[in-house]
């Protein structure tokens, strides 16, 4: 027993020595061995991942990252097997497709489908897997698809103004303070439940977040922390012990409400012009198989509805507190139509400014600021001429590229007169010079956002229904400054409070 104890004695000082050592050599093997070795960045991020993981969790990683971009250049290491660009030609070598070149597929760490869960959109990592999903999907999505369901964006666009005004007809004086970002996600994520589900969330009707919807929002920096943990298999293991049973279970609640609204579609007699009716095919067998069909419904709430919310949200803050702004788009959208029935989608694309401010808007509040990364291909490849070795994590900082005074003059300033079709042609424009392509606010390639024709169409469709019926001003005192919001993986919100009125042409009658 002796000689037991004595052995074991003599082991722990060699396992401290161990846990000590072992750091500090690979720290010094990241920093100066690695194949990455020679990539720009600060030596802390190069050496470990934690400080990469303590940004993600405090939620300022897009502001760290960017400050590190303006001192580092274009091309920086952010952990020790992972670079991120700023620079618009990494848009093209990683995502689109290249002559000769592998694909780069997403990041299993980020995407891959938890054991037992069925596959979605967003997690087919396979080009193979997700193509054949989103064949079934993309028509739906389509420029005619959309002619269809423009009813039903009227619809909700006119429940979204009849609420503002009932609100303010109780208000004394007729006028009224009132966080408006909410009332964004009411209106997406209503018409997404219709689209989807043929069935709407009924937060405008309600005036208040589905209990569905006010736990996602909840559990959006869980997910954060959920994400940092898997580059550290064990700790993950250990969380995934923790998790107590009610938590697992309000997790299966939440999945079976969106399962019990795919049941009830799908069981739908009548024809209807919505998503789902392209994933039913001719004999009514679906082209994906069911499990796909509600994980990827249930991802494509999300995706489909918080991301236009925040772009719209962040749009109209700039708007308010740029008075001068504000007031051509309000000319613009009052002077194009003299009733509510004029409007029309048809319409509306035609309004110059109302196109440049929605642009901008997606330029300086991008609904994913942070693109997460993929992977070079087994033997390496290159990113922006610069070659990688095969498994390295590559991601583009929108954030970033978006506000660089390389790509765009005046780059934190909101100036929708960049994206008029002039500015790319007056020899005196200040914006002459502007990079538009730089912009991809809906990603590039196969992988592409689908739901680019719909967002549009809201975002166009509430803001200028908004602007025509209500005089809206900044609060003074209550302004926010988009750069100060943090990112756990979406974009999180503060209130933005905007003064609003009817304007004087319009009557509660």
């Amino acid at each position: 027993m002796g000689d037991v104890d004595s052995t074991l004695l003599t082991s722990w000082p060699t396992l401290l020595l161990v846990l000590v050592t072992y750091p500090l050599l690979r720290a010094l093997y990241n920093s100066h061995l690695h194949p990455l070795a020679k990539t720009p960045g600060p030596r802390s991020w190069a050496c470990s991942r934690l400080p990469f993981v303590w940004s993600l969790l405090r939620g300022t990683i897009v502001h760290d990252v960017e400050r590190l971009h303006r001192r580092h250049g274009p091309i920086l290491r952010i952990a020790p097997d992972e670079v991120t660009f700023a620079s618009d030609g990494a848009w093209h070598d990683i995502f689109m497709p290249r002559p000769h070149h592998q694909p780069f597929l997403k990041d299993p760490t980020w995407w891959r489908t938890q054991p037992r869960q069925p596959m979605s959109l967003i997690s087919a990592i396979a080009p193979d897997q997700h193509a054949r999903i989103r064949r079934a999907l993309a028509p739906g999505f389509t420029l005619r698809a959309l002619k269809a369901q423009e009813p039903i964006l009227h619809l909700y666009a006119n429940l979204f103004i009849d609420r503002l005004r009932d609100i303010l007809s109780e208000k004394p004086g007729r006028e009224m303070t009132l966080d408006i970002g909410p009332w964004f996600n009411f209106f997406t994520f209503d018409i997404f439940g219709d689209l989807g589900f043929g069935e709407s969330f009924d937060c405008l009707q309600n005036s208040q977040y589905h209990p569905w919807i006010r736990l996602l929002f909840s559990s959006v920096k869980a997910a954060s922390f959920i994400a940092a943990a898997k580059f550290y298999p064990w700790l993950a293991w250990v969380l995934v012990k923790c998790i107590p049973p009610s938590l697992k279970k309000m997790s299966a609640d939440h999945f079976n409400q969106i399962a019990d609204k795919v049941d009830r579609r799908l069981n739908y007699e009548l024809s209807r012009p919505d998503i789902m009716s392209h994933v039913i095919g001719a004999n009514g067998e679906n082209k994906m198989s069911r499990g796909e069909i509600n994980a990827t419904f249930m991802v494509l709430t999300t995706a489909g509805s918080e991301t236009t919310a925040t772009v719209l949200t962040g749009t109209l803050n700039y708007l308010v507190n740029n008075p001068d702004k504000l007031a051509i788009l309000t000319a613009e959208v009052r002077g194009a139509f003299q009733t509510e029935q004029d409007f029309t989608l048809e319409r509306l694309r035609k309004l110059p400014y109302l196109q440049a401010a929605i642009s901008e808007g997606l330029r300086l509040c991008p609904p994913i600021p942070w693109v997460l990364p993929r992977l070079v291909p087994h033997g390496g490849d290159t990113v922006c001429g610069q070659w990688f070795p095969g498994g390295t994590r590559v991601s583009i900082q929108a954030y970033s590229i978006n506000r660089d005074p390389k790509y765009f003059h005046s780059p934190t300033e909101f100036q929708p007169e960049r994206w008029l079709p002039e500015a790319s042609t007056d020899p005196t424009s200040p914006f002459r010079g502007d990079r538009r392509q730089a912009l991809q606010a809906f990603s590039m390639g196969p992988r592409s956002c689908m739901g680019q024709y719909l967002a549009w169409a809201e975002m166009m469709l509430v803001l200028a229904r908004l602007l025509w019926t209500f005089d809206v001003h900044a609060v003074d005192g209550r302004r926010v400054r988009w750069e100060d919001l943090r990112t756990f993986l979406l974009v999180e919100k503060k209130p933005v409070e905007i003064r609003m009125c009817l304007k004087r042409a319009v009557s509660l009658s």
